[in-house]
């Protein structure tokens, strides 16, 4: 009888204390426009027949050691997914649980990477890997081990996780991963963001399409306010936000130069850009060397679309962010933007959970050092949708809808810079 329990117990999965991802779940090669799975030695991602990305190339193959290699080339999205198991109950995981697995980053130059999670509907965890990642180019195999808790927010339910692992890379690079696992106990030995301080964390915006422009465009910025210093120009007037801030160099060119440019106005928009990141350029001088009247701030729809980022955490980077502006540039009034609107129905989960965002923000103005607008009456629809006309890809705007910004703002700021 003891002879037979122990021949029992040793035919029983280890799934109590490990899981071993390369058994009981299919590998799906993604890219942006296609999928494949890999169920030989290898695969490529078939083209869609009219690609918009028509020089991205995403292709995967599978070892003899069960190592699992993702090639990608100017791609926006590659993915290695886990996927097609029976669904993992994590939630005993979550106390002292690792995942780990072994990673040859290849080549990543020109590309970037994250780990991700999946947690149910309209649920997904990420750690970025970008920086990281690059410190391991050609150094071979690299055991790595994050805490499951990297990948876990309050109020997650990880009971019937469906989507155990995904690598994914943008851009180019080549990256090799095997031994991937789940453990019950486990000493993490690789750091990941905490959640908690990620939005109120300066960071530079961690994007490999972005690393390449996003240090030159913030000199290039520096540069810019020490211009105006230097020829005796007084800029009053200062915009703070992402890449629908930063359009006013492109689509809202024209409606910049008819309402701004009086004011020597600078606009400090960076695409992709977080309330971490604008915290991070503004404790890196680009505020200083100015002494403006008025400033106008709209962050934080990035970590709505990057992380979908509880509402109070994003609201947080945002008081953060106003309270730098206080500490460099005391005498200037704010005028806090609510989110525009995202998604082109009422209903898109972008836009309800801006929405959310939106409802914390008049709790962070005054009314007189800080004033909150929310311009969404003249960007939407009477029904809630959003205009092609105003918001092609219903988050950024058309020379039409920079114009009707700029024309939302004339009343306000007529208030703000006045002596």
């Amino acid at each position: 009888m003891h002879r037979f329990l122990l021949a029992f117990l040793a035919l029983l999965p280890l799934t109590a204390q490990s899981v071993d991802l390369s058994k009981g779940w299919q590998v799906a090669v993604t890219d942006f426009e296609g999928e494949a799975r890999l169920t030989g030695d290898r695969i490529t991602v078939p083209k869609p027949a009219n690609p918009r990305v028509p020089n991205s190339h995403v292709a995967a193959r599978r070892g003899s050691d069960g190592t699992v290699t993702l090639q990608f080339s100017n791609t926006w999205i590659a993915q290695l997914r886990w996927q097609d198991g029976k669904p993992l109950d994590l939630n005993p995981y979550l106390a002292e649980g690792t995942l780990e697995f072994d990673l040859n980053v290849v080549d990543l130059a020109k590309g970037g990477m994250k780990f991700k999670l999946g947690c149910g509907k309209d649920c997904e965890r990420k750690v970025p890997f970008l920086f990281a990642g690059r410190t391991l180019i050609g150094k071979g195999r690299q055991h790595l081990s994050f805490s499951l808790k990297c990948f876990w927010r309050e109020g997650d339910d990880f009971s019937a996780v469906n989507l155990p692992f995904t690598l994914e890379g943008t851009g180019s690079g080549e990256l090799q991963i095997a031994n991937l696992r789940i453990n019950k106990t486990g000493k993490a030995t690789t750091a990941c963001p905490d959640y908690r301080t990620q939005s109120t964390t300066p960071e530079r915006l961690q994007e490999s399409w972005a690393v390449d422009w996003w240090l030159p465009r913030h000199e290039a910025k520096l540069a810019e306010i020490r211009a105006h210093r230097e020829a005796g120009r007084r800029v009053d007037l200062v915009f703070l936000g992402d890449s629908i801030t930063q359009g006013w160099e492109n689509e809202g060119k024209a409606a910049w130069t008819r309402h701004f440019a009086k004011h020597n106005a600078v606009a400090l928009g960076f695409g992709g850009d977080r309330t971490e990141n604008l915290l991070w350029r503004l404790q890196n001088g680009e505020l200083d060397g100015m002494a403006p009247k008025a400033i106008v701030m709209m962050i934080g729809t990035n970590n709505t679309g990057e992380r979908l980022e509880d509402p109070a955490l994003t609201v947080a980077g945002i008081q953060r962010n106003l309270d730098e502006i206080r500490k460099r540039q005391p005498q200037a009034k704010v005028l806090l933007l609510a989110l525009f609107p995202r998604g082109e129905k009422p209903d898109d989960l972008m836009r309800r959970h801006n929405a959310k965002i939106n409802a914390l923000l008049p709790a962070l103005a005054d009314g007189k050092r800080v004033v909150f607008l929310d311009l969404a009456h003249a960007l939407t629809n009477t029904d809630g949708t959003l205009s092609k006309d105003i918001l092609p890809d219903s988050l950024h705007l058309s020379p039409q809808g920079y114009d009707i910004w700029a024309r939302s703002l004339e009343a306000p700021l007529t208030s703000l810079l006045a002596p």
